[in-house]
């Protein structure tokens, strides 16, 4: 594939750099959009983990571990867009950029690091998160197939629910439903806290219920958004605009200005 493909209702899709060896196909292919949001994230999501109630952090499509990287370390993602596009990097092969890459991350290894887990269906970028060392844990795993019932985690992912302080969550929301959320809920066992920015093309209503029903309730304010990228063409520019009416906020300033925009969603146990 030489470009973003169409999309569900017309947002662009870039399923052919989320599952290569290593990150760098990713970052060359979203470095001209300007893709920000896990940067955007970085402040919040340090924020959640030092308030968190100890317990481990998982990140929802966590692909290469971008998240986990900006949590724990002090790099910034521009940083990381100059690593991975540089020309010199560039003739690497995976294998030895995971070597580069083990030693880059763990220099920059920050003192008060939360251990992070991952769950995406990106087997290939789980494997690189976890050989460089941005994760300590990843499932591969889909918890949105099926029809019906919601769908079971593995036992190994139900057993590492069990520690989860924090779930976090950037750009997937387009992806995952109130299905992903059902499916971890009732095998958490410690009081647990959800950071998620989500497009603001997409209604969150459904995963809150979700989360209300487990005991959480979820704060967000829709006035400030957070930008993710730029669009790739005017079509996902219209798409985006219209969505954003749909669900009955204003795109003025934001989506009609060249950007998706997302909004931070933030749920606690209803005791706090």
């Amino acid at each position: 594939m030489s470009g973003p493909q169409p999309g569900t209702g017309g947002k662009a899709r870039f399923d052919d750099i989320y599952d290569q060896p290593d990150p760098r196909a990713y970052f060359r292919r979203l470095a001209p959009l300007e893709y920000e949001i896990p940067q955007q994230a970085q402040a919040a999501f340090r924020r959640a983990a030092a308030e968190r109630e100890g317990g481990t952090v998982l990140d929802l499509c966590c692909s290469y571990g971008i998240n986990a990287a900006l949590l724990n370390h002090d790099v910034t993602l521009a940083e990381l867009y100059a690593r991975y596009t540089d020309p010199a990097l560039s003739e690497l092969t995976p294998a030895e950029l995971a070597v580069r890459d083990k030693e880059f991350f763990a220099a920059r290894r920050r003192p008060d690091a939360a251990p992070v887990i991952g769950l995406d269906v990106a087997a290939h970028a789980l494997r690189y998160a976890r050989e460089v060392g941005l994760l300590d844990d990843a499932f591969a795993e889909n918890l949105e197939k099926g029809e019906g019932e919601d769908a079971t985690p593995s036992p190994r992912l139900r057993a590492a629910m069990a520690g989860v302080g924090l779930i976090t969550l950037t750009g997937g929301g387009s992806y995952l439903t109130r299905r992903t959320f059902a499916a971890l809920l009732p095998w958490a066992r410690r009081p647990l806290r959800i950071s998620a920015f989500v497009l603001r093309t997409v209604p969150y209503r459904p995963i809150e219920e979700c989360l209300a029903a487990h005991g959480l309730r979820t704060f967000s304010d829709p006035s400030r958004t957070y930008p993710q990228r730029l669009f790739t063409d005017a079509g996902e520019q219209r798409f985006a605009v219209e969505a954003v009416r749909a669900l009955g906020a204003d795109p003025e300033g934001r989506e009609t200005e060249g950007r998706f925009h997302t909004v931070l969603y933030e749920s606690v146990p209803e005791r706090s």
